[in-house]
């Protein structure tokens, strides 16, 4: 396992800050949009539940889309442009409330035009990354974006209810769109290798289409890392649905615990991020590629235990270690995912991968379903069912044999 200590390039250092700033200006965004919906449009919790819906459908429809456009042309132009319509849309939004034209479907629409350019920036940054770091800076590199991330999770939402009790909802949104500008600009100034294998743009889109989906659904490695996720993306929304009506009313926390152990998944993914670089040199890869299925399933285990002992601290760690594990997966399986995919490809596998996303609304049907009709303990135990399935797959595959990265595709 390599010791590589170098500095990571200043190219890149760029592209971290900008997607620190995007990460950040989409998670107070998306915390923002239903407290005006509320707040200042009175909506109601059906109307914020298409809201949502606006918000997460461009996981579906744009990921197969944005990662043909990442092989067919310059990563870096890509991920400035949709940043710059995110931040578009943001100052749209702030626009409409301030001259008292925002509408529920005007404030869906531009929900979904922001998260269009969230969806494409997310596709694209993990096949930038490659050429601009070294193979052995990957896992540091993929560790920084992840960071980024998770901080952007736990902050933004926070700073995003703070700006609107201080100032009200709709000014948040201008925060959020500065941030997304400042992304904008730092991207303008990287300097992105020139790549000899950019698909053409005149080639066919269906067969670009075919050869990404049989590159990853035909590899040994990639493919159980695909349905590993989609399980545990169904799995952990399972649970989630129901988590807050659960614990009110059947663990008896006050709303100050149930925020308090929500805020625990958070702080398990910035443990996560932080601890990834070191624990990638110390364990065998294969080890690091287990740790999130295993902690998410001793996870689902440990809430599905709140039904003997009712326990806000077992809650917590149950929140936590579902936190911390799946980001060392994603970290793990992302450098993974790089090195043994042609750069040709790299835009669509990442976009294949992140199709896994679109598996959460199935997962929260599923915890509807059932909790509506068993109550949420058999949400509980079914997903404990199916953690159990996702690490069983896992488990299974080569995947999880591997001592160390495999050789870049191509070498």
């Amino acid at each position: 396992m390599s010791h590589q200590r170098n500095p990571l390039p200043a190219s890149f250092r760029r592209l971290a800050w900008s997607n620190l700033l995007a990460q950040a200006a989409e998670q107070i965004g998306l915390a923002a949009a239903p407290l005006v919906a509320v707040l200042a449009l009175h909506a109601g919790p059906g109307a914020t539940g298409w809201l949502q819906t606006a918000q997460t459908l461009p996981f579906l429809l744009i990921a197969i889309p944005a990662g043909l456009l990442a092989d067919r042309m310059q990563r870096r132009r890509l991920m400035a442009g949709a940043e710059a319509m995110r931040a578009a849309s943001l100052l749209l939004v702030l626009a409409l409330a301030t001259l008292g034209g925002l509408s529920l479907p005007l404030l869906a629409l531009l929900g979904f035009v922001g998260a269009c350019g969230t969806v494409v920036y997310g596709v694209a940054a993990p096949a930038l990354v490659p050429t601009l770091v070294e193979r052995e800076q990957l896992p540091t590199a993929n560790a920084r974006i992840e960071l980024a991330r998770t901080v952007a999770y736990a902050g933004g939402p926070a700073l995003a209810g703070l700006l609107a009790g201080i100032t009200g909802a709709a000014p948040a949104f201008a925060f959020a769109a500065a941030l997304s500008a400042a992304a904008v600009v730092l991207l303008a100034g990287l300097r992105e290798p020139a790549r000899g294998d950019i698909t053409p743009a005149s080639g066919n889109a269906i067969d670009d289409l075919r050869e990404g989906t049989r590159f990853v659904f035909g590899h040994a490695l990639l493919r159980p890392i695909f349905l590993t996720q989609v399980i545990f993306a169904v799995a952990f929304f399972v649970l989630h649905s129901v988590y807050v009506p659960y614990a009110v009313h059947q663990l008896g926390l006050p709303a100050f615990a149930v925020g308090a152990t929500l805020a625990a998944y958070g702080g398990g993914m910035v443990a996560g991020a932080l601890a990834a670089p070191r624990l990638m040199r110390l364990l065998p890869l294969g080890v690091m590629v287990a740790i999130g299925p295993l902690a998410g399933l001793a996870a689902a285990a440990l809430m599905a235990c709140t039904l003997l002992f009712a326990s806000a601290w077992l809650a917590g760690l149950s929140y936590f270690l579902m936190g911390a594990g799946p980001i060392l997966w994603v970290i793990s399986t992302t450098t993974l995912r790089q090195n043994v995919t042609p750069q040709r490809l790299l835009g669509r596998a990442s976009a294949i991968n992140s199709l896994s996303y679109g598996a959460r609304p199935i997962g929260a049907a599923l915890g509807a379903l059932i909790g509506g009709s068993l109550g949420a303990g058999a949400c509980l135990i079914a997903s404990v069912i199916f953690f159990g399935v996702q690490a069983g797959v896992i488990l299974l595959s080569p995947a999880v044999r591997l001592r160390e990265q495999p050789a870049p595709a191509g070498a």
